[in-house]
C-alpha cells in the first residue's frame, strides 16, 4: 500500500536578516550506519514495558505496511482507568510531575539524537567532540520523539512513513520500528500508563494503552494535531491544533475532549507550568496562558516573531521560548513569565532543544540544517552541520535525570 504524502506542518516564513554572535565551525565525520536491524519479534518496545506482540515486517525496506493492524483501525478497547483528580474535574496544581522509575547511572558517552525531517534521517552526535557518528535511516520524515518510562528506550515519530523508530538511548544503537499510524507527536502520561499519538496529516489524537499498545480510543478534535503536555496526575491531556488554532482538553478518565479554546493561528507547543497551560501561537508574537479548568485565557506573553515552542530548564527557575519564524530563543523567568535575556539565531529557524548537564542550549536549526550549541551566559555559540530540517532533538544525559522526562521538561 502506498504511503501518502505529508503536507510539510507549517511553512517557513519570509523576515529580515539578523546579526547573531559569532560561531565556530567544528569539523564532522559522518560514518552511515550499516542499516537497521530486522523488526525485533519479541516487541520492540518489551523492556519498556511495551510488548508490541509480533507483527514480523522484515526488515526497514517495507513493501506493504499493512496499516490496518496497528493504529488506522477504529477504537476496540477501552483504556484501563486513571485514578480522579483531586478536585472535580478540575486538574492539580503541583509544581512538577510524578516521578517515574528511571536508572539513575549516566550514560557511558554523551550522545545527541537530532530528527532530520528533511533527509529521512537520525543524526547521532558525540556531545563531546562535536562529531556526528553515524546517520541512522528512517523511512521519511522524521520529527518529534519520546522516552519510555524506566528510560530504557528512546522513540522517534516518522509521521509520513507511518513509523515508530526504536533507538538505544544509552548507545545510539537502532533497535528497529513498528507500524503506526501519522506520528507526528507522541508522548507518555506522567503515570507511564497511557500513550497518545498526535496525527497531524490525518487530523485525529489516539490514545493507546501503553503497556500493550492497545489503541483505546481515537479522537477527531481539530485540525492537524500539533504538540501534547499533561497534568501531573495523567487526569488531562491538552493538545495544541495547528490549523484550528485552538487548544482541546481531553479528560482521560472518560477519554473525552473537556472543552476547546481558539488561542490564534498555528497553535504549537504546549506545557503544564505550575497549574496553567502554556501554548505557543505561531501565527503571532504570544504564549498564551490558560486557565487548565476551564480553558479560560488568563495572559498573553510576548515572546519574539512566530512562538514554536517551549523549554523548561532542569532547575526550573528559566522557560526558553524558541521563536522560529523570528529566529530568536526568548529565556524566561519561568515564575513570572517576564524576558530575562533575547538570543539572535539569525535566519536559522530554531526550533526544538535539549539542555546539556554544563547548562548549553543544543537547539535545531530549521532552515540551516545544523544543530547550535548555545552558551546561555555569553550567547556565543557553535554549530554542527547534519541534515535537512532538523526537528527534534534529544540528549541522552537526561538519563541520568530522575523523574518524568520529555522533550519540554528537560
Amino acid at each position: 500500500m502506498p504511503v501518502p504524502k505529508a503536507p510539510p506542518p507549517d511553512a517557513p516564513q519570509t523576515h529580515a536578516p539578523q546579526t547573531h554572535a559569532p560561531q565556530t565551525h567544528a569539523p564532522q565525520t559522518h560514518t552511515p550506519l550499516t542499516g537497521l536491524p530486522l523488526l525485533d519479534r519479541r516487541g520492540l518496545l518489551a523492556r519498556g514495558g511495551l510488548g508490541l506482540g509480533t507483527l514480523g515486517l522484515g526488515t526497514l525496506g517495507l513493501g506493504t505496511l499493512g496499516l490496518g493492524t496497528l493504529g488506522m483501525g477504529e477504537a476496540r478497547a477501552a483504556a484501563p482507568p486513571i485514578p480522579p483528580a483531586t478536585a472535580a474535574n478540575t486538574p492539580p496544581n503541583p509544581t512538577q510531575a510524578n516521578p517515574t522509575k528511571a536508572n539513575p547511572a549516566p550514560p557511558a558517552r554523551a550522545l545527541a539524537f537530532v530528527m532530520n525531517s528533511g533527509s529521512a534521517s537520525v543524526a547521532i552526535i558525540d556531545m563531546a567532540t562535536h562529531k556526528v557518528l553515524a546517520n541512522a535511516p528512517t523511512l521519511r520524515e522524521p520529527s518529534h520523539w519520546a522516552l519510555t518510562p524506566d528510560h530504557a528506550e528512546l522513540l522517534i515519530c516518522d509521521a509520513s512513513g507511518n513509523a515508530l523508530f526504536s533507538f538505544d538511548p544509552r548507545t545510539g544503537k537502532p533497535l528497529g520500528h513498528r507500524v503506526l499510524a501519522d506520528p507526528y507527536q507522541i508522548s507518555f502520561s506522567p503515570d507511564g500508563k497511557l500513550f497518545v499519538v498526535n496525527a497531524l496529516r490525518l487530523n485525529f489524537v489516539d490514545i493507546y494503552d501503553a503497556r500493550e499498545l492497545r489503541l483505546a480510543r481515537r479522537l477527531r478534535v481539530g485540525a492537524m494535531p500539533s504538540h501534547v503536555t499533561f497534568s501531573p496526575d495523567s487526569r488531562w491531556s491538552f493538545n495544541s491544533m495547528q490549523q484550528s488554532g485552538t487548544v482541546v482538553a481531553i479528560d482521560l478518565a472518560s477519554q473525552a475532549p473537556r472543552w476547546t479554546t481558539a488561542v490564534g493561528p498555528t497553535a504549537a507547543g504546549v506545557l503544564w507550568l505550575d497549574g496553567k497551560v502554556l501554548c505557543c501561537v505561531m501565527g503571532s508574537h504570544d504564549v498564551v496562558v490558560l486557565d487548565p479548568a476551564n480553558g479560560k485565557i488568563v495572559r498573553r506573553v510576548a515572546t519574539g516573531v512566530g512562538p514554536h515552542n517551549l523549554f523548561l530548564a532542569p532547575d526550573r527557575t528559566t522557560l526558553y521560548v524558541t521563536n522560529r519564524a523570528g529566529g530568536t530563543i526568548a529565556a524566561l523567568d519561568a515564575a513570572s513569565l517576564r524576558i530575562k535575556r533575547v538570543y539572535n539565531m539569525g535566519f536559522s529557524g530554531p526550533d526544538d532543544m535539549g539542555i546539556a548537564p554544563d547548562g548549553k542550549l543544543w537547539v535545531a536549526l530549521r532552515f540551516r540544517e545544523q544543530v547550535a550549541v548555545l552558551d546561555p551566559a555569553s550567547g556565543h555559540y557553535e554549530t554542527i552541520d547534519v541534515g535537512r530540517s532538523p526537528h527534534g532533538i534529544f540528549l541522552n544525559t537526561a538519563l541520568s535525570q530522575p523523574g518524568f522526562v520529555t522533550a519540554e521538561i528537560l
